[in-house]
């Protein structure tokens, strides 16, 4: 007769064992998995740029095409450069962020810019392309990215042959692309700002008052709730902000309505990056995201008031990143040879990705021409 005591040291040795052998399957799994990820992840990431060709596979004479790397005060920076036709005028791309480079998106909103222009997606320092870990922390700041945007500038008209170049700048960019055009006019053929900053605190306390009342309109009482509970400049609604941004449509797109999947899973399908720089692309959004030194604190309607070149500002009705209205009536404020307010009424944050066709009207009618005739507000 077996003892109970036996019986019982018995069964539990035999639950551990079993404990044991569903560990190690979990994270045998978890590796295999892992490693299918990155497998599969390699493969997307040739990180060899896509060439423009016809419809015989041939490449497009005097097209352009190239992933750079050139040092730009210092600091090696990335860019992305794209034509049709290397004869067009130069537009230099300032992306948003802070620390977030749009190229990859180009890939699922394609925007037709390369049709006009020869156009130059800079990798601002620190970001993306241009992510280094070791790079000088006091480097990162706006004054150095205006001093940044001019040598950039300087660059691409020695290097393209040309005396003047078009500047666009989208959300952040704008804070100091406008900054940098008012500092060196000469250089520029004109300026264009997709969702103009002007006094970011007060855009977000817009934003955030226009969300109470979209999520208690639709009845969603648990994220109104959630929002009641935080303040608008506190830190607590800075974790939710994307989140609830997107999910009223008030986000990068209108119809976006995920950061993950929008943004992130559009990172990582991306054929022309390399994996190192799909992972450097996300490093440089963290180093720079919540960067002090890159706060948009200035209200810009009280210190760059006056532009010697063509502005032309394109704002999204269901924009409130950056709020379209403010932006309206800044524009009406500055003084400029010619100005074009101009409202993209199915857009959110990101009009150039949204509506590229109105877009590539308003470049061929009014902005290649230096007139304002499409234009809502002049």
């Amino acid at each position: 007769m077996t003892k109970p005591g036996k019986v019982k040291l018995k069964t539990s040795f035999g639950i551990k064992r079993k404990i044991k052998t569903l560990i190690f399957i979990l994270l045998g799994s978890i590796i295999a998995i892992t490693t299918v990820c990155v497998g599969v992840l390699l493969i997307m990431s040739p990180g060899k740029i896509k060439q423009f060709t016809d419809q015989n596979g041939r490449k497009i004479k005097n097209s352009m095409a190239e992933k750079c790397f050139v040092e730009i005060n210092g600091v090696k920076m990335g860019m992305m450069i794209k034509s049709k036709d290397i004869s067009n005028p130069v537009l230099l791309f300032v992306h948003g962020g802070p620390g977030m480079p749009e190229y990859f998106l180009t890939e699922d909103y394609p925007t037709g810019l390369e049709d006009y222009f020869t156009v130059v997606y800079w990798d601002q320092r620190g970001a993306g392309l241009s992510y280094n870990k070791k790079i000088e922390k006091s480097t990162i700041s706006v004054e150095q990215y205006i001093d940044d945007t001019i040598a950039v500038t300087n660059y691409l008209q020695e290097r393209f042959g040309q005396e003047k170049i078009y500047l666009m700048a989208h959300s952040w960019g704008t804070y100091f692309g406008i900054q940098a055009v008012q500092k060196a006019p000469q250089l520029y053929n004109a300026y264009i700002a997709i969702a103009q900053v002007t006094d970011q605190n007060e855009s977000e306390k817009l934003a955030y008052q226009y969300m109470l009342d979209y999520y208690s309109k639709s009845g969603d009482v648990k994220t109104l709730e959630k929002l009641q509970k935080t303040n608008y400049s506190s830190d607590e609604y800075g974790k939710i902000r994307d989140d609830v941004m997107h999910r009223a449509g008030i986000g990068t797109t209108h119809e976006m309505k995920s950061v993950m999947t929008g943004i992130f899973f559009s990172s990582l399908k991306n054929r022309e990056y390399t994996l190192t720089e799909k992972i450097n692309l996300w490093r440089g959004k963290v180093l720079l995201n919540k960067n002090t030194q890159l706060k948009m604190e200035i209200d810009l309607r009280e210190t760059v008031t006056k532009l010697d070149v063509p502005i032309y500002f394109f704002s999204g009705a269901f924009d409130y990143t950056v709020n379209y209205e403010m932006a309206e009536e800044y524009l009406k404020q500055i003084e400029a040879p010619i100005k074009g307010f101009y409202l993209f009424e199915n857009s959110a944050h990101s009009p150039i990705f949204e509506e590229p066709t109105k877009i590539t009207q308003i470049i061929k009618s009014d902005i290649l021409n230096g007139t304002n005739n499409l234009a809502n507000t002049k």
